[in-house]
């Protein structure tokens, strides 16, 4: 009696739950996804594994999506509904209309707090408005200075720890060249990570943003009650402390440098001004920033400006590796702006290098380093396609699989072509959204794209870039085993080869 009375609570429950998310269910029927969902684990097993298997589910929903005439599908995350998104046109109506980003990204607030990036749109509005003139013209052509500088430590610790044709992770040299760059153009501060093969703050900074990737795709570690008792969650904490404290550390010790030089250093910077001095000026008040706050927002440069822009750089290298052809006709074009001069790279030089940043482009099409974007409806919203979107429900934006979509990149969408950027004009605008799109999309996008041309400028005119693996016998390359832990990634670290070039003469 007791085992048929406690069924039909459930079935009552069930049948109550259909009831009030009927508008959802009528959604989810509409979004038709093509792949199998269970009673109440929807298509969370799809994500069951390592972050392997997580790039995989993202893959895979991706592509089902692109078999729907409108781009569209849908991802049942236990009994959560997802709106899939692989239409330009689907997406440009999205993410102009809605800047609320989905709750998953609260997980991450654990490690990096409230920073604009993942903030709620009520702190990330005001702070955007803070963030944009650093990304000045001005502040921009200074930087650049910086890249070259950062660069040329690069291919110097390069030549003394590589050895010439052995494979090596370009990841580990590109990320601790980002991080320099970023800690002195953000905060003025020389990290050294370049010099220091182990150092704490990359180490720390990359294991937290691995243990917050991890608890993001597996739902029974979502809940607080539950994470915070694992031994995982003391880790991080350990890994948050340090970082914490050495940013709150440099924050004290810019404020009283400011205090005691502030005319003095606003002359001998020409009116530049680094993020961390913009922050600490509008610090203290009843509206002004905490310490942690300014804190929140330094890591959310740190992690734009070094995981992304180390990941797509690192990317770019294997590719080169691979294409030969490409590489060399990068080559040809560094030989036209620099001769065989090892000049560092300057402002001047970069929008000269025409078909490099089309090979970036290229890259960042076809291995975009954020594949996903998410967000919350709390109000309906019709798409192109008539489907409405209903409260209660959150969207991915599938940048992996709409990069792909041949309704906008033709039958080779497949294909590494970097003179599609060369000649093509996009049909759609949101076509091509490696920074996001929308009022929320990367305002620091020019200064990633100037960094990388600056380093990879450097590190082409010394090296040749040679593959770690070698082609089949039909000259093809393995694929590249892909992992997502907040970005994607190579699971293999990024490996390549590099032998010095010798001077044409």
């Amino acid at each position: 009696m007791l085992i048929e009375l406690i069924l039909l609570v459930v079935v009552l429950l069930l049948i109550h739950q259909r009831w009030t998310k009927r508008a959802i269910y009528k959604l989810g029927e509409q979004l038709n996804s093509g792949i199998k969902a269970f009673p109440i684990i929807g298509h969370s097993y799809l994500f069951a594994g390592d972050n392997i298997r997580l790039l995989k589910a993202f893959q895979t929903v991706g592509l089902d999506a692109l078999k729907h005439e409108n781009g569209l599908s849908s991802l049942w995350f236990l009994n959560y509904l997802y709106t899939i998104v692989a239409d330009a046109e689907a997406a440009d109506v999205i993410l102009k209309n809605i800047s609320e980003k989905d709750d998953l990204v609260r997980l991450a607030s654990v490690f990096i707090g409230n920073g604009s990036i993942y903030a709620p749109v009520p702190i990330w509005r005001p702070r955007r408005k803070v963030l944009i003139p650093m990304f000045s013209m001005k502040n921009l052509k200074y930087f650049t200075t910086i890249f070259a500088s950062e660069s040329q430590i690069l291919i110097e610790e390069m030549g003394k720890t590589v050895k010439n044709g052995e494979p090596f992770p370009a990841f580990k040299y590109i990320s601790a060249y980002t991080m320099d760059s970023i800690a002195q153009t953000a905060m003025a501060h020389k990290m050294n990570a370049q010099q220091s093969s182990d150092h704490f703050f990359l180490k720390g900074f990359d294991m937290g943003l691995n243990s917050v990737s991890e608890r993001i795709c597996q739902p029974w570690l979502h809940s607080d009650s539950i994470y915070k008792n694992l031994p995982r969650f003391s880790m991080l904490m350990k890994h948050k402390k340090y970082i914490w404290d050495f940013m709150l550390e440099l924050i004290r010790n810019k404020r009283k440098e400011l205090q005691e030089n502030s005319n003095k250093e606003q002359d001998e910077n020409n009116g530049r001004t680094t993020f961390m001095e913009s922050l600490i000026r509008l610090s203290g008040g009843n509206d002004g920033y905490t310490d942690d706050e300014i804190v929140e927002e330094l890591l959310v440069i740190l992690v734009a400006g070094t995981d992304t822009s180390a990941v797509a750089a690192s990317f770019v290298s294997v590719l080169l590796s691979r294409y030969p052809e490409i590489q060399e006709k990068v080559y040809e074009e560094l030989q036209e702006v620099f001769g065989d001069s090892d000049r560092p790279t300057t402002f001047e030089d970069l929008p000269r290098l025409k078909y490099l940043e089309a090979v970036i482009k290229e890259t960042q099409r076809l291995y975009t380093t954020s594949p996903i974007v998410t967000r919350k409806v709390e109000k309906e919203l019709q798409l192109p396609c008539g489907i409405k979107l209903v409260p209660g429900t959150g969207i991915i934006i599938n940048i992996w699989a709409l990069h792909r979509n041949p309704r906008y990149w033709g039958d080779d969408a497949e294909q590494f072509r970097p003179e599609r950027f060369l000649d093509l004009e996009l049909k759609h605008p949101a076509a091509f959204m490696p920074f996001s799109y929308g009022p929320r999309n990367c305002v620091g996008y020019q200064y990633a794209m100037m960094s990388m041309k600056t380093m990879l400028s450097t590190l082409l005119r010394r090296y040749k870039i040679l593959p770690a693996t070698k082609p089949n016998s039909n000259a093809e390359f393995p694929p590249l085993r892909l992992k997502f832990d907040l970005m994607m990634k190579d699971a293999d670290g990024f490996q390549i080869c590099v032998e010095p070039r010798s001077k044409r003469a």
